[in-house]
């Protein structure tokens, strides 16, 4: 791993999706870009041809994610789920917290950036939520300095995810 490469971090199922999504991108999704090319060459003049134009856009952004899928998976670390305590925030932990402004409970899951996914609960260790949660405990109040303003938060409950 180079020196200056930047870490990865994921749970065994995240790192489980990223190869799925690599081997679905080098296999399936190259020989359907490959075949729309070949369709859109079909049609003759390239210069007003968006069919063949949106086909190589669409090349470009697969071959794109291929590459930052496979930097990733060079440099990842796989987060030890058996390792993972309850009495400190941490990635790894799903954590109840309660919003003190608007006294409202909400639930999070603290994972690598990857992984994170904040419509279905699991924020990044570096957003502005996650990296203030991490290393406190239950009972402890946090400010998080948001777009929105200062959110202030009480931890509730940490628990492991599974």
């Amino acid at each position: 791993m180079a020196a200056n490469a930047k870490q990865f971090k994921l749970t065994a199922e995240g790192l489980k999706q990223r190869e799925e999504e690599l081997e679905y991108l080098k296999t399936e999704k190259r020989k359907d870009i490959a075949d729309k090319i070949k369709v859109a060459l079909s049609f003759g003049d390239l210069s007003e041809n968006s069919e063949y134009d949106e086909a190589k856009n669409e090349q470009a952004q697969v071959e794109s994610r291929i590459l930052e899928l496979e930097a990733m998976l060079k440099n990842v670390v796989i987060i030890d789920e058996s390792e993972i305590t309850t009495d400190v925030i941490k990635i790894g932990v799903k954590v109840k917290l309660l919003d003190m402004d608007y006294n409202e409970e909400e639930e999070y899951q603290i994972v690598g950036s990857t992984e994170a996914n904040p419509l279905k609960g699991s924020i990044s260790d570096e957003s502005p939520v996650g990296r203030a949660m991490l290393g406190k405990t239950v009972g402890d109040t946090v400010e998080v300095e948001a777009p929105g303003g200062i959110i202030h938060y009480k931890v509730l409950e940490i628990a492991k995810t599974k």
